[in-house]
């Protein structure tokens, strides 16, 4: 059975500091903190490691390694907090969401 209610959400987190435009610590470290934050907010979570670049409000370009975080069925204030935290954590100028609605189900089998 679909149910066509459930909202995903992406958040993108780049990983280069704000103000020095480098990444200051190694990718596994950023991946540790973003599962303690989602593990603190209680919500099912999957993320992946990709390339991009980003627009500073300064006009500079910036290519970066980004963190993907994808939450299904989240309710937006929990979203809101827990990209708040990643940007405050990771030293970020800002952080990018995005909403779809989304047909989702779940599949269930065990071998007996």
């Amino acid at each position: 059975m679909y149910n066509t209610h459930m909202i995903q959400t992406v958040i993108y987190i780049g990983l280069n500091d704000s103000v020095s435009k480098k990444q200051i610590f190694e990718t596994d470290k950023y991946i540790k903190i973003l599962k303690d934050v989602c593990c603190g907010y209680h919500t099912s979570f999957s993320f992946d490691v990709i390339e991009g670049g980003y627009i500073h409000d300064s006009g500079e370009y910036t290519k970066e390694t980004t963190l993907q975080l994808t939450l299904i069925d989240v309710d937006s204030e929990t979203v809101n907090e827990i990209a708040k935290d990643l940007c405050a954590f990771f030293h970020q100028e800002s952080v990018l969401i995005t909403e779809s609605k989304i047909r989702s189900y779940y599949v269930r089998e065990s071998l007996r």
